[in-house]
C-alpha cells in the first residue's frame, strides 16, 4: 500500500506542480539540522535550502539560505534596504502555516517575498523541505527563483552550520 503525503506535503506538491515543477516529494528522516539531511541524502550540506522567516521592516519576508551559511542580519537588511530581525516562532508559524522544524520554500498561505541566497547557486541541485519534517524535495536554484517568484541576494557570512532545521 503506498504511503500517503501529510497534508502539508501534499500542499507543497501541489503548489509545486501548478508552478511548473515536477512536484516529486522524497521522504527522509527526521532531522535537526543542515548537516543532517545532507548526511540522510548523502549530499553536500550546502545544498540543503534552510528556509526562515524574518520581519523586514516589520513584515514577513523568507531567506532561503544554504546549509554552510549564516545570516549576517544586519548586512542582508542593507542589502534589502530595511530592518531585518527573525521572526518570533509564532508569527512564522502563522504565515507559513507549517511547522517550523520543516518550512518549505512555498505552499504558504499568502506569498511570501523571498530571497535566495546566492551561495545557493554553486550547486547543480538543491534539496528543501516539503512542509513536513519527514519530506523534501529536488531543485535547481534558476527553478526555485522561479517557483517561489525570489531574488537572489547576499546573505552574509559564511558561519557555522545552521542549529535551525532546513525548511
Amino acid at each position: 500500500m503506498p504511503r500517503l503525503l501529510h497534508p502539508s506535503a501534499a500542499h507543497v506538491a501541489d503548489t509545486l506542480i501548478a508552478r511548473g515543477h515536477h512536484g516529486v516529494i522524497v521522504s527522509r528522516p527526521v532531522a535537526r539540522n543542515a548537516a543532517e539531511v545532507a548526511a540522510a541524502l548523502g549530499v553536500d550540506v550546502g545544498s540543503v535550502v534552510d528556509a526562515r522567516v524574518f520581519l523586514l521592516d516589520d513584515e514577513p519576508v523568507l531567506l532561503l539560505v544554504s546549509g554552510t551559511h549564516a545570516v549576517d542580519i544586519a548586512a542582508t537588511g542593507e542589502r534589502l534596504q530595511g530592518t531585518l530581525v527573525p521572526a518570533p516562532p509564532d508569527v512564522a508559524a502563522e504565515v507559513t502555516g507549517q511547522p517550523l522544524d520543516a518550512v518549505a520554500p512555498l505552499g504558504h498561505p499568502t506569498n511570501l517575498p523571498t530571497y535566495l541566497d546566492e551561495k545557493l547557486a554553486e550547486f547543480p541541485d538543491l534539496w528543501a523541505s516539503a512542509g513536513h519534517p519527514e519530506t523534501v524535495f529536488r531543485t535547481t536554484f534558476p527553478e526555485l527563483l522561479r517557483v517561489t517568484a525570489g531574488l537572489a541576494v547576499d546573505v552574509g557570512k559564511p558561519g557555522p552550520l545552521s542549529e535551525h532545521n532546513p525548511g
